[in-house]
């Protein structure tokens, strides 16, 4: 069979497409953080991982416009060779410092980061334990490793200690959780995990991709619970609440050592840009010296829980400024995307495969800059849509 075959029966965005009803790859001709335009259209955002609304702060884009001028666009080599800028280095030591740990080493991405240090780490007689909800990027760093993969239901710790009592006797086992989880805005409860991976002998690695700039003032999860030195590794991405792209990962010094001499996606990708690092180093100097950012960000985190149910949406169990709201059917949800996006309202629709049956959603999130005639606008459209579809009452 002609290896391409498969790709003339895959037919479904295609269907989508003609019919006008496709929410995916839409081109935005201009962003300014809380709004959005699309084909002169403008648009409320409530579907972007920007939480602390750092994209459009003044100190971090010009930070990124110094970047340029001194260091150029890129650095056109990895990090193992010729792409190491001091400036690397100085966000290398400060995210130490910001994620309470001795060492860290910064990524080009954030799925590299994850690719990289768990095929790193994870060899042929190790087993890495992970959440069935945990990022695609985990996922695909497991089956980049050489070890055994086990995965336990979501957030359900008996089913953890279950697993671990299994595996008790392997070489090395890693557990690996996200801190919060980017579908259903729940936080993994540290405490337990910590409690059982000490019992078993295993390591502890936490995503916190969505944690950051949100949870424990800023600097994560495990900040939140006070549990830092208690987690092995904390890994974090650039390209929710600091602005700009890249993944880092921090731990012991020769843990980070060892990643940094063994981690394919780094040593064999090039590194970050110099305006991408500058951003982020920016977006520490801010979140560190106004810290009014996050408070605001959980003040309209509250004040859209309470508003969606009110109205009588299911946002599952949602503790964040992630919040889902759950449809349960794909034609109804397309529907729901649909009647939002002529209110204009952004939101992001998630159904099969993506989730199982009974979880298609629309994926809402907000930001510290939201205002508070910009989420009143957001639940009126909620409602009126809502009611017109029969999703509430």
């Amino acid at each position: 069979m002609d290896i391409f075959e498969k790709t003339k029966s895959f037919t479904r965005a295609k269907e989508a497409m003609r019919g006008g009803y496709y929410p995916y790859f839409r081109a935005l001709d201009h962003t300014e953080g809380t709004t959005v335009t699309v084909d002169g259209k403008t648009l409320i955002m409530v579907g972007s991982n920007n939480y602390v609304g750092l994209t459009t702060h003044p100190r971090v884009r010009q930070a990124a416009i110094e970047a340029i001028e001194k260091y150029g666009t890129g650095c056109t080599g990895s990090r193992f060779l010729n792409g190491t800028l001091k400036l690397h280095q100085e966000l290398d030591r400060r995210l130490a410092e910001y994620l309470g740990k001795p060492a860290a080493l910064c990524f080009s991405t954030g799925y590299q980061t994850n690719l990289g240090t768990i095929s790193a780490l994870v060899g042929r007689r190790d087993v890495v334990v992970i959440d069935k909800e945990d990022h695609a990027s985990i996922v695909d760093g497991c089956r980049f490793s050489m070890g055994t993969v086990k995965r336990f239901r979501h957030n359900d710790m008996d089913h953890l200690k279950y697993i671990l009592e299994q595996v008790k006797d392997a070489d090395g086992i890693l557990v690996i959780v996200d801190g919060v989880y980017s579908m259903e805005g729940d936080i993994a409860p540290l405490p337990q995990i910590v409690e059982l991976c000490k019992r078993y002998g295993a390591r502890l690695m936490v995503d916190d991709a969505h944690a950051l700039g949100v949870l424990g003032g800023g600097h994560g999860t495990a900040a939140h619970f006070g549990l830092v030195d208690e987690v092995d590794l904390i890994m974090g991405t650039f390209s929710k609440s600091f602005a700009s792209i890249g993944g880092v990962i921090a731990g012991d010094a020769d843990v980070i050592h060892y990643i940094q001499h063994h981690a394919r996606p780094m040593i064999f990708s090039a590194s970050m840009a110099p305006p991408n690092v500058a951003t982020v180093l920016a977006c520490l100097d801010v979140l560190e010296s106004e810290p009014h950012w996050i408070e605001r960000l959980w003040e309209n985190t509250r004040y859209m829980h309470e508003g969606f149910k009110r109205l009588g949406f299911n946002i599952g169990n949602s503790q964040t400024p992630i919040i889902p709201i759950i449809i349960g059917d794909d034609f109804r949800t397309v529907g729901l995307w649909m009647g939002l996006w002529e209110e204009g309202v952004y939101t992001n629709p998630v159904v099969e495969p993506a989730v199982a049956p009974g979880g298609q959603r629309l994926r809402t999130s907000y930001m510290a800059t939201h205002t508070r005639e910009q989420l009143d606008k957001v639940l009126h459209a909620f409602e009126v849509v809502g009611k017109r579809t029969g999703i509430i009452p």
